[in-house]
């Protein structure tokens, strides 16, 4: 009896469709902490409020959908992105353990360095395309909050309710009123946060093969998601206030200064003391731990299927 068939490691659109998948997935299940992150991030010391006092408050102003503003965009970008990111990096993965092949090294486990070029390559190359997707994402997420508080403060007895803005409607008003340069805000402390993946994947990576090595087996979806956690809570950590100056850096206007990432970053200090730089840490790191640890568990489970699937869908086009 034939044995049963490994599972390919080198299709890059099956592991960047299986990252996007497992990217929507986990962006769902954890998008709340997203909105309260992202409202912390950009709001002023004075407005400041705790983590259970900002989800009852954004409920009971804007509703349960409150939580979920700008969702359809994160989607979109979450899908877009770790598309990206997973295609470009299994492609350098790829680079380097044919090159390894090519020089005898006995193993094709990518090292330490080589898995931090991976992610280097790889999210540069995600940064530039869908920094836009999240200069939107994060204008819809903030701008939500500002109409309801708008709302509640129109005198006269009488609410007026205001159109809750969509992503073509925000994308549009953003390019007429602001123009196209708009859409790469922040994009020099997101191309600067691309050592949040290398310091996340690196460490993934390593902690894998070490698991790999020393079990005799494939990590499994379990393990994969407490690696995924340990990974990614270490790499934002570290590179939170970049993700705060990039929020901020996102929702501003053309009335106001034009900031670099070092005058921004001298700004909050300035004004708020180096807490302001962590402001909404905990929703998101919980967050960003949840997520990264969904997508790993996920990913290896929806790569397999993506190449089942995709082998059942060539084998038909044959016969066919």
């Amino acid at each position: 009896m034939a044995s049963k068939p490994a599972v390919p490691q080198n299709d890059n659109v099956a592991h960047a469709l299986a990252g996007a998948g497992g990217g929507i997935l986990s962006m769902v299940l954890t998008y709340p902490l997203i909105t309260l992150s992202t409202r912390a991030q950009v709001e002023s010391k004075r407005a400041e409020t705790a983590f259970l006092a900002a989800v009852k408050q954004i409920v009971a102003r804007e509703g349960i959908s409150g939580l979920y503003a700008g969702l359809d965009s994160a989607v979109f970008g979450i899908s877009v992105t770790n598309f990206v990111y997973y295609y470009w990096y299994e492609w350098t993965r790829g680079f380097f353990e044919a090159a390894a092949t090519r020089a005898g090294r006995p193993s094709k486990k990518l090292t330490t360095i080589e898995s931090m070029i991976a992610g280097a390559i790889a999210g540069s190359a995600t940064v530039i395309l869908t920094n836009p997707i999240w200069v939107v994402n994060t204008r819809m997420t903030t701008r939500k909050g500002q109409l309801e508080k708008e709302e509640e403060t129109t005198g006269d007895g009488v609410v007026e309710k205001k159109k809750q803005p969509t992503t073509i409607g925000t994308l549009l008003a953003l390019l007429k009123d602001e123009g196209p340069q708009a859409l790469f805000r922040g994009v020099v402390p997101a191309l600067v946060l691309v050592i949040n993946p290398i310091l996340q994947y690196t460490l993934f990576e390593q902690m894998k093969n070490a698991y790999e090595r020393r079990r005799k087996r494939n990590v499994t979806p379990t393990v994969a998601f407490f690696l995924g956690a340990i990974g990614k809570l270490f790499a934002t950590t570290i590179t939170y206030p970049y993700i705060t100056v990039k929020s901020q850096m996102h929702v501003a206007d053309d009335g106001q200064k034009r900031e670099s990432m070092t005058q921004a970053i001298r700004r909050v200090i300035k004004e708020e003391g180096y807490a302001g730089l962590y402001k909404g840490i905990g929703p998101k790191v919980t967050q960003s731990v949840l997520t990264a640890a969904f997508l790993f568990a996920f990913k290896d489970v929806l790569y397999e299927q993506t190449v089942k699937l995709r082998g059942t869908m060539a084998r038909k086009a044959i016969k066919a």
